[in-house]
């Protein structure tokens, strides 16, 4: 798989860039202890109803180089499996096959998924370490149209929490008189 490289830029005086965690730190301010205290581990009844509402999530690698890639996975509200507290599968659905996101995960299994449900401001986030199927006994629970998926993404959960949604309130995304006509 290639990589696209750009040129490396003279730095521009104009800009005056971060350089340390303790000048972010600064900058942001402290995480409210409710922040840190709501990443949990394992699959909540909560975090489980999400993912049964949720037709969409977005799947972010990186290759053992660093490269990143963020892919869109849909499919039917509910499509990501939960396999146990700790395991949560992704079908892979027909598409461009590229597969970038497989290729990553050959070289580095590490991965965040981000799930959004339409009209909602949940926005649930898990981390973990991905693996690449090419069958299991819940694959016949994935199938559509009587047609089990050829490999799925099997995420070992590190860290799961609900993120903020701010970010949908100020973008407007389900408020349809922000959308561009």
């Amino acid at each position: 798989m290639s990589h696209v490289t750009h040129a490396t830029h003279a730095t521009d005086t104009r800009y005056e860039e971060l350089r340390s965690a303790d000048q972010l730190r600064e900058i942001l301010g402290e995480p409210w202890p409710i922040v840190i205290d709501k990443v949990h581990a394992e699959l909540t009844d909560k975090d489980r109803g999400l993912l049964a509402r949720s037709p969409f999530c977005l799947v972010s690698t990186a290759d053992a180089e660093g490269n990143c890639d963020t892919s869109p996975r849909g499919d039917a509200p509910g499509f990501a499996h939960v396999v146990d507290e700790r395991t949560i599968a992704l079908p892979d659905r027909p598409g461009n096959r590229r597969g970038d996101s497989f290729h990553n995960i050959l070289r580095n299994p590490h991965a965040g998924l981000l799930f959004l449900i339409p009209g909602a401001k949940d926005v649930l986030r898990i981390n973990g370490r991905a693996r690449i199927l090419t069958d299991a006994p819940f694959f016949a629970d994935m199938a559509v149209k009587g047609q089990p998926p050829h490999l799925a993404l099997l995420l070992d959960i590190d860290e799961i929490y609900l993120h903020c949604p701010q970010s949908l309130n100020r973008a407007g995304l389900w408020s349809p008189e922000t959308w561009a006509s």
